[in-house]
């Protein structure tokens, strides 16, 4: 429902007013979907739809500060994506590149780069790893930036990580087996040492998490939305942790 602008500005406000600030969450993983249905519906371009998504993510970042957010988790291109047609994975691609170096240059975020670089273009890596290095004594907001990410790949690099580190420890294989443990691969994920996801948001209304944070997500509450990620707006965000702060996180217990 869209309301009226002066109604629209009261409804944001007291929404902001009513989320109480300890039920907020720490960290909240953004699965960035819609780009392309966005562009369809106005008969534009899947280039068109990518930049105007790209447009937004600052905007988000901004929300999401003033919240008192400690960590987001944006996905911006999945290892499934790197099979589109050449053409528009291109764009996409130099969309991506220039939207993180954006990011760097505003100096007030600090980005951490998660994702299988090696299956990305070495310009793109470039851009990608020059970026997290200029931000990397930013305080405040933390942004991870998964690009060629995949759920699925990033526990099989963590498993990968954790056994050539025992390998060098001259830990056997027996022993290995004997003492592998949950905290042992936690420990060798892109997202090593920051907080797991409480708040998992997907846009465009599509009901999956596509291995998003697969293992960081396990106690995630998750929240879809109609929105397309062009669309998505500040009420849409309070709404989804308005409905957080309502939920009873027992974690199992």
């Amino acid at each position: 429902m869209r309301l009226p602008h002066p109604l629209y500005r009261l409804y944001e406000r007291r929404l902001s007013a009513s989320l109480p600030p300890a039920q907020m969450p720490r960290h909240v993983g953004v699965i960035l979907d819609g780009n392309r249905r966005w562009a369809k519906s106005f008969g534009e371009t899947a280039a068109t739809g990518h930049r105007r998504g790209a447009d937004k993510i600052a905007e988000f970042l901004g929300w999401a500060e003033e919240l008192g957010i400690e960590v987001v988790t944006l996905w911006m291109l999945s290892t499934d994506n790197l099979a589109r047609s050449e053409g528009e994975l291109a764009d996409l691609l130099d969309i991506i590149s220039d939207a993180v170096r954006d990011l760097a240059e505003t100096g007030r975020w600090r980005l951490r780069i998660v994702g299988r670089l090696d299956l990305l273009p070495e310009r793109l890596v470039r851009t990608l790893r020059a970026a997290a290095a200029a931000t990397a004594d930013v305080e405040g907001l933390h942004v991870n930036v998964a690009v060629g990410y995949g759920g699925r790949h990033e526990i099989a690099d963590a498993v990968r990580s954790y056994l050539r580190l025992e390998q060098e420890r001259g830990t056997t294989l027996a022993e290995l087996a004997e003492r592998l443990d949950v905290e042992d691969i936690a420990a060798h994920l892109y997202t090593k040492g920051q907080p797991d996801p409480e708040l998992v948001i997907r846009t465009s209304g599509e009901l999956r998490v596509g291995g998003f944070l697969m293992w960081q997500s396990a106690h995630s509450e998750l929240s879809f939305c109609e929105a397309y990620w062009p669309d998505f707006r500040r009420v849409d965000f309070l709404r989804a942790l308005r409905d957080f702060s309502r939920r009873e996180r027992r974690l199992g217990r």
